[in-house]
């Protein structure tokens, strides 16, 4: 392939396009922050980000990270950045997307994981001096701020506003599979089978489906705990019937089955929400 580099600071960050496919791979490998407080040669900031993708003209971007995270605006200015882009965005987890890192995952369109990789989120933090009042307008303010990675976290998840605040509150480290499972995730790569793959693709679509169809009803993060607890129970029966289907060999489609006269007991989808 032909392969040009347009962009690359140091060794950490670098944007690598290819002519032919029209795509771009953008590695961020370094921590999150202002340029003004740049420390280290693997610090990356938006400015550096906004650079490099300013003059590009590819159709597609892959964003692999690897960042303890940082700086929040410098997050939200990136994550803002890829999702106005107009280009078709896949994040990918190399090893951890944490803190600020982890809202630059949830841009893409597609989120990765790769089977060693995690995710890390939690409330924002700061340090200030003043006196009492000062310190209750900073934490009213933190918590302004701390809605924004909220609402980036909101978007792609398939839980409740609630239960990320739980797992922002608990400084959460999250696996793969929890992620998946989560939405913050859509798929994990180098999975183990394919039957693997067709059960996280599932459960994310049998989970979001869940939340669209449940929020409208009810703002109660306590009954709709619930309901996700009661659903998860059957997810697992669900899907073990409806994705192990025998293949037929060269491409035949199956032989249908004789119609039985006694009636079918309910499918999985049929009992899924009762």
């Amino acid at each position: 392939r032909l392969m040009a580099i347009t962009k690359a600071v140091g060794k950490y960050f670098s944007l690598v396009t290819d002519d032919k496919e029209e795509a771009a791979d953008l590695y961020i490998f370094g921590d999150i922050c202002a340029d003004a407080w740049k420390w280290f040669e693997s610090d990356v900031s938006a400015v550096d980000i906004v650079h490099a993708l300013q003059n590009l003209t590819v159709k597609a971007i892959c964003v692999h990270i690897n960042s303890n995270g940082g700086d929040v605006s410098q997050g939200l200015a990136i994550y803002n950045t890829l999702k106005n882009s107009g280009m078709e965005v896949t994040t990918i987890d190399d090893g951890f997307a944490c803190s600020a890192a982890s809202v630059v995952f949830m841009a893409g369109t597609k989120r990765q994981m790769n089977s060693a990789s995690l995710l890390m989120i939690h409330n924002v933090w700061t340090y200030g001096a003043g006196n009492s009042e000062d310190f209750r307008k900073l934490a009213d303010d933190l918590d302004t701020i701390n809605q924004a990675s909220v609402e980036a976290y909101k978007a792609v998840a398939t839980i409740p506003e609630d239960k990320i605040k739980e797992l922002m509150n608990n400084e959460t480290w999250i696996s793969p599979k929890e992620a998946v499972e989560y939405g913050f995730a859509t798929e994990i790569l180098n999975a183990e089978t394919e039957e693997e793959k067709l059960k996280q693709s599932a459960r994310l679509l049998i989970m979001q489906k869940f939340i669209q169809a449940e929020e409208p009803k009810t703002n109660d993060a306590a009954r709709i705990e619930d309901r996700l607890t009661k659903l998860e129970k059957k997810l697992d029966l669900l899907i073990e019937q409806t994705v192990k289907i025998p293949a037929e060999p060269d491409g035949k489609e199956p032989e249908e089955k004789p119609k039985k006269t006694k009636k079918a007991p309910k499918s999985g989808f049929e009992t899924l929400f009762e």
